[in-house]
């Protein structure tokens, strides 16, 4: 039975507890990771594998790949943790060098959230239907992605690509791989939120707690164990959802 489980973008915060959950539930844990952490100490020591890749380089991706087919002949799992986050460019002024920027965005944003995975699980779609149970793919998506933002526009829109690249796997994996996503709304601060941004962001959702990276950890769990759940988008919001005016 595989155990092999490849979680990219896990050398800090969410998908490092997420490496670490996975690694201590007995899976072998292929981390990825795009540039030298203080996590990634954590990773090692546990005995996990770190693969340095930027997932927005299509050369490295391709090294990638070939990697994984070298290591093993199936996959278990794989999760798709790997972000950026760049808010829309601000107006110059100038037609030329709005579009150069808000372009440059745009393509940074779906390169990361729903090219990268696109490539990768079209790839890797044979070792996961190799599984003795069914495989699993996850994509971690956003709350804005079903509800837009402002600011971030291109960066809601890569997730709400990630999103619908969910119900097109779901299809066209079955029945041999599972394909779900998990939408969080906030689930940890930063370090250098002030108190003003806390209390903000705790009154956004019906719950008002900061639930930490365990929540993520357990959902990624309850997915692998389910075996009936495919096509779906688990809200982590705290009732946000239910919360906006």
């Amino acid at each position: 039975m595989s155990n092999v489980i490849i979680i990219t973008g896990a050398a800090q915060r969410l998908g490092l507890h997420c490496a670490l959950t996975l690694n201590q539930a007995g899976y072998r844990v292929i981390a990825t990771y795009r540039s030298e952490k203080p996590g990634l100490s954590r990773l090692r020591q546990a005995g996990i594998e770190c693969f340095q890749l930027d997932v927005t380089n299509s050369v490295a991706l391709a090294d990638f790949i070939r990697h994984i087919f070298t290591q093993t002949n199936e996959l278990r799992a794989l999760i798709h943790n790997a972000s950026d986050w760049h808010a829309d460019a601000s107006s110059q002024n100038n037609p030329d060098l709005d579009i150069a920027a808000d372009s440059a965005i745009f393509d940074a944003m779906h390169a990361v959230h729903a090219k990268a995975p696109y490539i990768l699980n079209r790839a890797l779609a044979p070792l996961l239907a190799k599984s003795a149970l069914a495989g699993d793919i996850i994509h971690l998506t956003d709350f804005v992605a079903s509800v837009g933002s402002a600011k971030h526009m291109a960066y809601a829109a890569s997730k709400a690509a990630l999103t619908n690249l969910t119900l097109s796997f779901a299809r066209a994996l079955a029945p041999k791989v599972k394909v779900n996503a998990i939408a969080p709304a906030l689930l940890m601060f930063n370090q250098h939120d002030d108190d003003a941004y806390k209390a903000k962001a705790l009154n956004k959702s019906l719950l008002q707690i900061e639930p930490g990276a365990s929540e993520l950890g357990n959902t990624v769990l309850y997915l692998l164990q389910s075996r009936y759940l495919t096509g779906k988008i688990i809200e982590l919001d705290g009732g946000r959802a239910l919360n906006l005016p």
